[in-house]
């Protein structure tokens, strides 16, 4: 029986001692992890040599027949103790379950790899049933925000660089929760570090990821927290004169998601620090900074107005109710509204 909510680094490790198994089912909302898995597999089990013979990618498309996959998979390695069959895209088979056929009874010369992106195969199916029994069924899931900071330190240690936690911030809430996106940004940081240096900053990260360091929704949302008035203002009037860099959809999304979270914090049956780093699903303290910072500042019932306000906003940025209101004035008037 496979072992329930293995991870990509378990799964890695088996592979890398040679501990195979005959049929992968990789699925999930979150593409990195089943990229890792697959790469690592057919990168690592098989020689150079060995692969030109033994180990066959199959792209699905709508017409891609399930008997192919299963006639491919039962062939006999050649010159090599197994071949490797990596099926791309197996979200598009159409009969997907039929594959249980061959997950019944596979061959032990063969590891099978079925990557199944942008969701999960029915696991009252047979498929899966079957597959747990020989195999490996992973499920990679889409990472909260709260766990991205990890993510991105974790990250760049394996890389022998460290971040500091603002950087951090930036390129989470910057790039978003896509992991190979993300990736992708954190190793062109890596490769911009000059040399000698082992630390990202937040300098680098507004050098190479075209962030404003000193006007950005960050620390919009910093002088938001912290009711500076002043500062607010300065920022907003910088967006303005760059939209482009600073869409206002996005800066009223970012503030949604803030205050969402800080809305959820208040209804924390535990407020301690580690009370609230299990409620919000945060794994690192300095996360929680501004999230505490905002309960001192803000009462509940205003941060459940700001909310509606937000609402609001962005359906008017939308173009409902907007009347002749600038996008500039739709924003000054939100964070007017936010900071009295």
């Amino acid at each position: 029986m496979a072992k329930p909510n293995i991870t990509h680094r378990e799964i890695v490790e088996q592979i890398r001692r040679q501990e195979y198994k005959p049929v992968y089912l990789l699925m999930g909302e979150e593409a990195y992890y089943i990229d890792r898995i697959s790469e690592y597999i057919a990168d690592n089990v098989l020689t150079k040599d060995e692969q030109d013979f033994n180990q066959t990618i199959i792209y699905c498309t709508r017409e891609t027949a399930v008997a192919d996959v299963i006639n491919c998979a039962r062939r006999y390695p050649m010159m090599a103790k197994y071949q490797v069959v990596i099926v791309k895209e197996a979200q598009n088979l159409l009969k997907i379950d039929e594959l249980a056929v061959y997950a019944q009874n596979p061959m032990q010369t063969t590891i099978l790899v079925i990557c199944y992106k942008n969701g999960k195969v029915d696991g009252r199916k047979k498929l899966v049933p079957a597959v747990e029994k020989v195999g490996i069924v992973f499920e990679s899931q889409k990472l909260k925000e709260g766990m991205l900071p990890q993510f991105i330190s974790e990250y760049m240690r394996r890389k022998q660089v460290a971040i500091d936690d603002r950087a951090s911030l930036m390129m989470a809430e910057s790039v978003g929760s896509d992991l190979n996106r993300l990736a992708g940004e954190l190793d062109k940081l890596v490769l911009a570090l000059p040399t000698g240096q082992t630390r990202v900053t937040t300098d680098l990260v507004e050098k190479n990821v075209g962030i404003s360091k000193e006007f950005n929704v960050w620390e919009l949302r910093a002088a938001i927290v912290n009711k500076n008035i002043e500062k607010a203002n300065k920022i907003m009037f910088y967006m303005e004169q760059n939209p482009k860099a600073n869409p206002p959809v996005m800066t009223v999304s970012t503030l949604f998601s803030f205050f969402a979270l800080v809305m959820q914090a208040f209804y924390s049956p535990d407020r301690s620090e580690q009370g609230l780093m299990r409620h919000l699903d945060f794994r690192q303290t300095w996360q929680l900074r501004e999230y505490t910072t905002a309960m001192r500042n803000y009462t509940a019932m205003k941060v459940m107005q700001i909310i509606g306000k937000l609402r609001e906003t962005d359906a008017r940025l939308k173009g409902i109710n907007r009347g002749n209101l600038t996008d500039a004035d739709i924003m000054h008037e939100l964070i007017y509204f936010i900071l009295h």
